[in-house]
């Protein structure tokens, strides 16, 4: 509960820092005056109150159906960039605004209960190191940033439904493998995750092998918990797909069509751009590079990562589907062209529930303030002509610290155990699928 009450303090403080760019007085078209001139210098800019224009959310147009992308790359008739679930989001929010401010707000309460249920399911998982997550840094700088918080929602409860229970092992997989389709349909992410999940229910979970030492393969378990994510996914989408196709998967298309520019923070930005000319030619021969690379990288990433697993099952008898799914996550994040500020929000839920050294953990979200406040105040520099050599360097130690500890996180999220909870946290629950120091295995998650 104190997780819970902390977690509400710092989503109010995190509205109030993004509301310092709402309010009146307003153009004719919703836009708060102060937006523009404000965002980048008082660093409380929000893609929330920026989409307010330029996806029709102002007009009150239902999403997708109507909508389609066009030959330039632009989104319109109601079709936003974002799956169908975080879609819908964005309308409610802003069902009875009509003006930035107000989407801001009906917005936030929208998505503050999952931050909420978060904390909580954390505490439960974690003990008191959900604090990381109630009061840490990155939930005042990205709670209302974006739309990260249902997604994260759903695969922290995807964790929490994997502690051994009364449930059998392929119930409890079948019913977390649902969740990750959910925050599928929010942001993609967690569909990564499903795999490890399959593979754990092969490996008969948290049983391991048998006395005898045989292994005990649940192949029906492992498909049924692939097929349930993948039924998941295509109920929530087939209505948007049906009813409206071009407006569906205009938002696929927009984020094929995206560029590796300077404000996706990755590194084939500041890494890689400089190798090639700033003219046409250049540009589309970067662009071209990172179009093959970065996804050919991403899935390397997640075949090693998968093939660590295996090698930690065979040593514990327990495949670690939540320290693959993390170091997937590294990799994705690490090889993506774009990696916004807000994306922290996804890796936090593994520092709580994985021992990650503490060092470790504060070194990221220092790395992570360089970029999520440093950012916004290089844009401001830029943009009014003042010198950017400061703030240009506080980016790039943001974007190489945070390169460098992603590639750190890969191997620890593979060797580090479950976090225990104190023995006063009587409450607190250990999801399944990690090993745990110094426990027999006979009794390693009871």
């Amino acid at each position: 509960m104190a997780a819970v009450l902390l977690c509400a303090i710092t989503l109010t403080v995190a509205f109030l820092n993004k509301a310092r760019c709402a309010g009146a007085p307003f153009r004719a078209d919703g836009r708060s005056v102060a937006f523009d001139y404000v965002k980048d210098a008082r660093v409380c800019y929000s893609d929330i109150q920026f989409l307010w224009l330029g996806r029709d959310i102002d007009q009150h147009i239902f999403p997708y159906v109507h909508g389609g992308i066009t030959a330039d790359g632009s989104l319109i008739g109601g079709a936003v960039e974002y799956p169908v679930l975080s879609g819908l989001l964005m309308w409610l929010g802003a069902l009875g605004a009509d003006n930035d401010a107000m989407f801001l707000v009906y917005s936030a309460l929208l998505l503050a209960p999952f931050a909420l249920l978060t904390a909580w399911l954390l505490a439960r998982m974690a003990g008191r190191a959900a604090l990381l997550w109630a009061v840490g840094p990155p939930l005042v700088l990205y709670a209302f940033h974006n739309w990260e918080l249902p997604v994260v929602c759903t695969t922290v409860a995807a964790m929490a439904v994997m502690v051994p229970g009364r449930l059998p092992v392929r119930s409890r997989a079948i019913f977390a493998a649902v969740l990750l389709g959910l925050g599928f349909c929010f942001k993609i992410y967690p569909a990564i995750f499903v795999v490890p999940l399959m593979l754990y229910v092969l490996t008969d979970g948290d049983r391991g092998p048998g006395e005898d030492g045989r292994i005990r393969l649940d192949i029906r378990g492992a498909l049924w918990t692939g097929g349930a994510a993948a039924a998941t996914v295509a109920v929530v989408n087939l209505p948007f797909a049906i009813a409206g196709y071009d407006g569906w998967r205009a938002s696929i298309e927009f984020q094929q069509q995206r560029q590796a520019d300077i404000t996706t923070n990755s590194i084939w930005f500041w890494g890689l751009r400089p190798l090639f000319g700033t003219d046409r030619i250049g540009t589309a021969a970067f662009a071209d590079t990172v179009a093959i690379a970065s996804p050919m990288l991403i899935i390397a990433s997640f075949v090693l990562a998968l093939w660590i697993g295996r090698r930690r099952y065979l040593e514990t008898g327990v495949y670690p589907w939540i320290g693959v799914s993390g170091a997937m996550l590294c990799g994705f994040l690490l090889f993506h062209k774009v990696h916004s500020p807000q994306y922290t929000l996804w890796l936090i839920p593994f520092f709580v529930v994985l021992a990650v050294p503490w060092p470790v953990v504060w070194s990221y979200l220092v790395a992570d303030i360089a970029i999520g406040v440093g950012v916004f105040r290089y844009f401001y520099a830029m943009g009014t002509g003042q010198s950017v050599e400061l703030m240009e360097a506080v980016v790039r130690f943001g974007v190489w610290g945070r390169a460098t500890l992603l590639v750190f996180l890969f191997v620890v999220f593979l060797k580090v155990p479950l976090r225990k909870p104190r023995a006063e946290m009587g409450s607190a629950v250990t999801p399944a699928g990690e090993p745990g120091p110094a426990i027999a295995p006979a009794n390693r998650f009871h």
